[in-house]
């Protein structure tokens, strides 16, 4: 289950620059009006610098002792909330923003957080309520659509999620990860057509980046791939695995094109790549015994077999311990 939870992190928040953009957003209003309230705020704007310089335990330490004699401050409940959410604390942020909302209402800016907390904890059905009540307080936010179309997306509810990535693309035109996602969401529709023509949109407006996002081309090769265009894919998901080496699932899927063309040598090592970037996948290991065997490397195949089979035991007994368990280990 942990694990589960941060690739999860990593899909929807790290890798969309989330923890970056949510430091440069102010989460401070003029509701707490108080003389005291007025004369210490520059305290919770310092914790807001030290937040966005990455100092985070001390913005949490300057947070908490404000809030020793500050308790009713809602900008310092939603500013801690803010802190925990940084830290991956979700059922601790969610208090916070709890605790917040007793003394003034919270804005579309706390309500994409409270959302997003609820991501963490995998809790879709939450996440959408609210981030889809901080897209109808601000709907001019192109990061919030962006996240409601992913958790429309996870809730496999495609056509809202096309609908909200077009929001988001709206309000920020060529942007390359909205335009990627619109793919996805065509695709889980079985629109292939226009998922591929979103991907090829999403790889030309980036042609001319210093640093671009592999998602595109992966997206893109797995959907040739799925139509039985192997060949095509390979030149794509070559380009993945360029920038970004050590993420196995381009290595995996360059694996699976080259079987799909038979070239078994070149899967290989694909999948032993894509293995030394994630020792404990059970399927990659199952995947790259299967090529080992049917090259004749019966010994390297068996290892593979039972690597796999050992892994799959391993995380059969984690289960074991449920989702409570595990949540309540963050």
């Amino acid at each position: 289950m942990i694990p589960t939870l941060l690739r999860l992190v990593v899909l929807l928040l790290v890798s969309f620059g989330t923890l970056t953009a949510l430091a440069q957003t102010s989460p401070f209003t003029d509701h707490d009006s108080s003389a005291a309230a007025s004369q210490l705020e520059p305290i919770l704007l310092n914790a807001k610098s030290l937040l966005e310089n990455g100092n985070v335990p001390e913005a949490e330490q300057l947070t908490r002792s404000y809030l020793e004699s500050h308790p009713t401050s809602a900008n310092a409940h939603f500013l801690l909330g803010l802190i925990l959410f940084k830290e991956v604390k979700a059922k601790d942020s969610l208090a916070e923003y709890t605790i917040g909302a007793r003394y003034r209402d919270p804005s579309a800016y706390d309500l994409e957080i409270a959302g997003l907390n609820y991501v963490l904890l995998g809790d879709y059905l939450n996440a959408d309520k609210w981030l889809s009540k901080s897209v109808q307080m601000d709907s001019h936010n192109w990061e919030s659509w962006y996240y409601l179309g992913r958790t429309k997306y996870n809730e496999n509810r495609f056509n809202e999620a096309v609908t909200a990535f077009q929001q988001a693309l709206k309000l920020s035109p060529k942007n390359i990860k909205a335009e990627d996602n619109l793919g996805l969401a065509y695709d889980g529709l079985g629109r292939k057509p226009e998922a591929e023509q979103a991907y090829r949109d999403a790889i030309r407006w980036q042609s001319q980046a210093l640093q671009e996002d592999p998602g595109p081309y992966l997206d893109l090769g797995i959907l040739l791939i799925d139509q039985n265009r192997p060949q095509e894919a390979i030149s794509y998901l070559q380009q993945a695995t360029q920038i970004s080496p050590h993420d196995p699932k381009p290595h995996e899927q360059l694996g699976k094109a080259y079987t799909g063309l038979q070239r078994l040598p070149e899967a290989q090592v694909e999948l032993e790549r894509a293995v030394e970037a994630s020792p404990n996948d059970a399927a990659l290991h199952y995947v790259l015994g299967q090529i080992y065997r049917r090259q004749g490397m019966k010994d390297k195949a068996q290892a593979e077999f039972e690597k796999s089979a050992s892994l799959k035991s391993l995380q059969s007994g984690a289960r074991v311990l449920g989702p409570a368990d595990a949540a309540s280990r963050h």
